[in-house]
């Protein structure tokens, strides 16, 4: 049984499927892709109205994502935090 198809367009790279496109879609936007591949899955997105409301929600999510690790990562102030609260109780620091 063949998962997807794949048709070969005579001015660029291989023309992908809705299917095979969005089995590979987390792996297209993590590059984690063969450069053709990549290129295949660009064309198809750049011009395909059912696949392209999906990349753009998944690729808006990661950068949301990645967004919020940055604007909520700060290992030094809870450290300092985790400190604070320790010597208010009457901790000591080691």
């Amino acid at each position: 049984m063949k998962l997807f198809r794949r048709h070969k367009h005579p001015h660029g790279p291989e023309m992908l499927d809705c299917e095979a496109v969005m089995q590979q879609l987390w792996d297209y936007l993590d590059e984690e892709l063969s450069p053709d591949r990549m290129a295949a899955i660009q064309s198809h997105l750049a011009m395909c109205a059912r696949c392209y409301p999906q990349y753009e929600f998944e690729r808006s999510f990661l950068t949301a994502l990645d967004r919020a690790q940055q604007e909520h990562s700060d290992p030094a102030g809870l450290r300092d935090r985790v400190a604070g609260a320790l010597r208010a109780e009457g901790m000591v620091e080691i």
